[in-house]
């Protein structure tokens, strides 16, 4: 174990909270890019998400003082008024504010952290916080062409496949990850073989009914909203119920093996993060407000931090980012008994793995991205979820969850057992 960013991590944006607590969370289910998912806004995909948490939780959506939602790709025509949206048809106060964050894949931990800020300034009492992401209805877009179109320069591209691009160095999300594979000497075969147990972890998950804890079930939806107009949400393909995380699947490594690399090197298609539309979301509030309300929360939201890593190793983030976040709280790695790292590329989180000395006994015990899937803005959200839920099933006190963000950064969250 090294600590080859001792600067990133003494730079880092790092919080100790007061008495801040994750009360609930739920998600919908991640489902494969165009799949039954594929027509719904990343809008309405938060709507269904926070409406399922106040359901499940039985916290009144009138308690919400503040919205914070987080996206990264704008997905319909309506996306601005995204945050403002998901308030108003999850049933939340119509005076209640509304704002939308974004850290790249850090998106959704930005979300619960901005929560918490809120709350910690006083600004509120009770926040909801919601990611959300289609994946599938990113656009086909150009940037160039509000004053006409030129001969031989139409320029519309796939933003969904340049949006990964990081034009600082010239390379891909996937190049980075293929450069922490030579730093750290990571081959295919040990990438092909966590992705087999991340596939395989994330069936067991499933079958054991671990998700059944987090996750809703959509189905077809109509919401009303008096005085204004209708929302709701259709599945595709005439489904009528999406309730399953739609990458998971028994794979072997042998069937990992026959995949072709998609950057030249260690990773493949089936080694990095699934492709997935979904959304979570999740309540953050003040101790007194539970206290007063006789609520049992998942977890108290200890400490959060950002860093900032050289753009061509971004996949490296988490490291610095958990030990600044666990150095605030007052904690080191090894307190962390429970870890969520989201799987980006395999051979991202094994280089922070490796980095960061973790055991795999304790990290992403219930599967990963890229047997669950990644949707950019709900990711954190599910993993700080997952993590909290995690520490509650082992009798654990003190977890962490985290991702590397493109352009070079990472996010950590740690959370303690609120049993």
């Amino acid at each position: 174990m090294s600590n080859a960013f001792q600067s990133s991590e003494a730079a880092a944006l790092a919080t100790a909270y007061d008495d801040i607590w994750l009360v609930a969370g739920c998600r919908t289910p991640f489902a494969d890019y165009n799949g039954v998912l594929r027509d719904v806004s990343p809008t309405d995909l938060g709507i269904y998400a926070a409406r399922a948490l106040f359901e499940r939780s039985g916290i009144a959506a009138s308690e919400i003082g503040a919205i914070v939602a987080g996206n990264m790709a704008q997905a319909s025509f309506d996306a601005y008024f995204m945050p403002r949206h998901i308030g108003l048809y999850s049933g939340v106060r119509a005076e209640v504010p509304a704002v939308l964050v974004q850290r790249l894949c850090g998106t959704g931990f930005e979300a619960i952290l901005t929560a918490a800020d809120q709350i910690t300034l006083g600004k509120t009492k009770v926040a909801l916080a919601v990611g959300t992401e289609s994946m599938s209805r990113n656009p086909v877009a150009s940037y160039t062409h509000r004053a006409g179109f030129r001969m031989g320069q139409v320029d519309f591209r796939d933003f969904l496949w340049e949006a990964t691009k990081d034009t600082v160095f010239g390379g891909s999300m996937g190049d980075t990850a293929e450069n922490l594979a030579k730093r750290y000497n990571i081959s295919r075969e040990a990438v092909d073989r966590f992705a087999e147990q991340s596939f395989a972890r994330a069936v067991a998950a499933w079958e054991a009914g671990y998700f059944d804890g987090e996750v809703a079930a959509v189905v077809n939806s109509h919401w009303e909203l008096a005085g204004y107009k209708p929302r709701g949400l259709k599945l595709a393909d005439r489904a009528e119920r999406c309730e399953r995380d739609g990458h998971v699947r028994a794979t072997s490594f042998e069937t990992l093996q026959k995949l072709k690399p998609a950057f030249g090197g260690v990773q493949t298609g089936g080694n990095s993060s699934a492709i997935v539309d979904g959304a979570a979301a999740v309540i953050v509030a003040h101790g007194d407000w539970v206290r007063a309300h006789g609520l049992k929360p998942l977890a108290r939201i200890v400490a959060g931090a950002a860093v900032a890593v050289p753009p061509e190793i971004m996949g490296i983030g988490p490291a610095p980012a958990i030990r600044a976040a666990a150095k605030k709280a007052g904690l080191t790695v090894g307190d962390l008994g429970r870890v969520e790292i989201n799987e980006a590329f395999g051979a991202q989180y094994l280089a922070c793995e490796q980095e960061l000395g973790l055991d795999r006994d304790k990290s992403n015990v219930h599967g990963g991205a890229i047997a669950i899937g990644h949707p950019l803005g709900a990711s954190g959200v599910r993993l700080t979820t997952t993590v909290a839920r995690e520490l509650q099933e082992a009798g654990l006190q003190f977890g962490v969850s985290s991702a590397c963000a493109g352009g070079g950064q990472g996010v950590a969250i740690v959370v303690e057992n609120a049993a």
